[in-house]
């Protein structure tokens, strides 16, 4: 199946369609590196890349599009270059590393977009430290100049962020003084919590325009290392030696290419390889359909890395990832998400066995990791999850999580008069229990089961085992089991509730809803961060025709409302 074109084609409200498949040939923004065990992320943003029209990168100032080369890199990084233990971060213009999201992007974006480019820079940027926590690639953030608002929120996520001294470079968040509105990728929590700046200076910082230099900066924890221009090259070169020494990554010298996904977009569906989309514009719902594998899993480790990206634990996940993404920033008016399955629910579970055979390979690692991180950004997508377990499913290991993830699930009881297909069914791995923790570290059956860790064990002893409807209401893995009577009806009616709602409300219910259980740095920067930044971004003070977003560099200061809520 080739690549469609279809990514150009216009959407059905006459608005380009954002693709987030790239590879480092159509990068027009970095430059990815390699060099032994080290490799260089350089940020050289093309000034008339924009993603729209309207506004120029300068500065290497970034857009959506720009953030979609960086998570395309990172991920590469993962898969094709498992020789490379170190990351260096950088600029290639002289005197400035980045100044951040372009303001003139802002000014003019929606606010759906506005929310949704937040979300997505902010997974990228907890890609970076997941990079180094579970992929052993310590990133060294090296800044020559400017690093402003959203640039030091990008070395933020960086293990060791190095300033020059040279009198004039500084790192700063200017967005309230600036903008009236908060940084938007994770400043704030990772300031407070990541490094530990004390209140009243992070206060200072986060409100003052010009940002901080050389020792203050050092003194204050805002970053690791002031270097002197004259000594910074050779600096970079000996930390990125040293954290590749240091770093836990193993031995493999040969990755596995992330080759294009096989899709075609059609008025009202997406096809791949191993799912299909299909929307239903009136009922606003999208159904995903995650098909199965055809084969069964591969003989030994070696011959799961020459299947490469047509493995299809990674492929699925793939596939999904751009599912998921492509509804978020292209299909604004979904509703509710519904996730179905069809196969074989022991041949998935033949590949979770297989995957656990082979656990401390370094490309069973990396594919875990994957879906843990497909499984987060599904969590974290703001539209109504339901999963319908129906005769000829596959929601096993793995897949199951799915149905964890989800706001409801419903499970088919018996079979319909007739049908043939397999029962219901839904089973467990050992996945379930520790590979994809959510966003507040814990598991998703550990969350659902907070009130009684008993019944997480319960659960546990039943792994490996098809249960049906019966056992798996009673195990508490659903919400719902339903027989032929009631199903059509039930789903239904659910699905015109759930889409006569407010959307507002409904993304606010879902979010506090799906993370119960510890508060964790990630938590914090999407339910709290991202929640007022949500709200600040929806004021009169920021985006109003007299607010400080809109008369940003007019030459006209804002007008606000000074009534404080």
């Amino acid at each position: 199946m080739a690549d469609a074109p279809a990514p150009e084609r216009p959407l059905a409200n006459g608005r380009t369609r954002i693709d987030f498949q790239t590879d480092p040939s159509s990068y027009r923004h970095w430059k990815l590196k390699i060099d032994g065990d080290v490799a260089t992320l350089l940020l050289d943003v093309d000034e008339e890349g924009s993603l729209f029209e309207g506004y120029e990168l300068k500065l290497n100032s970034y857009d959506l599009g720009v953030d979609i080369e960086l998570a395309d890199a990172i991920e590469r990084l993962r898969f094709e270059y498992p020789q490379v233990r170190a990351v260096v971060l950088r600029s290639g213009k002289p005197r400035v590393f980045c100044a951040g999201a372009n303001i003139r992007m802002l000014a003019g974006a929606s606010h759906v977009h506005k929310v949704n480019f937040c979300k997505f820079t902010n997974e990228t940027r907890n890609g970076i430290e997941d990079l180094s926590e579970n992929s052993g690639l310590r990133t060294i953030c090296a800044i020559n100049g400017t690093a402003a608002g959203g640039g030091y929120e990008l070395a933020l996520a960086a293990d060791y962020i190095m300033l020059v001294d040279d009198g004039s470079s500084a790192v700063s968040l200017p967005e309230l003084p600036l903008l009236a509105v908060l940084p938007g990728t994770g400043g704030l929590t990772r300031v407070a919590d990541k490094r530990k700046v004390r209140r009243d200076h992070a206060d200072f910082f986060c409100t003052t325009e010009e940002g901080v230099k050389g020792k203050r900066a050092l003194d204050w924890r805002l970053v690791d290392e002031v270097v002197p221009g004259s000594k910074f090259e050779e600096t970079i070169a000996a930390r990125a030696k040293e954290f590749a020494a240091k770093s836990s990554r193993g031995a493999a010298k040969e990755g596995i290419k992330l080759t294009s996904l096989a899709r075609v977009f059609s008025a009202n569906s997406v096809e791949y390889d191993s799912l299909s989309v299909e929307f239903d514009r009136g009922g606003r719902i999208a159904t995903i359909m995650l098909r199965g594998p055809v084969a069964p899993p591969p003989a030994s480790a070696d011959a799961m890395t020459a299947l490469c990206a047509e493995f299809w634990p990674l492929k699925l996940a793939r596939e999904l990832d751009d599912a998921i993404l492509n509804i978020r920033l292209n299909e604004f008016d979904v509703a509710a998400i519904l996730f179905k399955s069809s196969g074989d629910p022991a041949a998935v579970m033949a590949y979770e066995r297989f995957l656990d055979a082979n656990k401390d390979y370094w490309l069973t690692r990396e594919i875990r990791h994957f879906w843990k991180r497909v499984l987060k950004r599904t969590d974290l997508t703001a539209r109504s999850l339901v999963t319908l377990i129906e005769p000829d499913s596959c929601f096993a290991g793995t897949l199951a999580e799915i149905a964890f993830a989800s706001d409801r699930s419903y499970m088919f009881l018996g079979q319909r008069e007739g049908d043939n297909r397999p029962p219901a069914t839904i089973a467990l791995s050992a996945a379930n229990f520790g590979a994809y923790p959510m966003s507040n570290g814990l598991t998703r059956l550990a969350s659902r089961f907070l009130a009684d860790p008993a019944d997480l064990e319960t659960a546990k002893s039943n792994s490996e085992k098809m249960l049906d409807a019966d056992a798996a209401q009673r195990l508490g893995l659903i919400t719902f089991a339903l027989d032929d009577i009631d199903w059509d009806d039930e789903v239904r009616v659910f699905l015109e509730e759930r889409a006569s709602f407010s959307p507002d409300g409904l993304t606010g219910l879902e979010a506090n809803l799906r993370f119960a259980g510890p508060e964790t740095m990630e938590s914090k920067i999407f339910a709290r961060l991202t929640a007022w930044q949500n709200w600040i971004f929806q004021r009169p003070n920021a985006v109003g025709e007299e607010g400080a977003l809109k008369r940003y560099g007019t030459g006209q200061q804002p007008v606000f409302d000074t009534r404080r809520a």
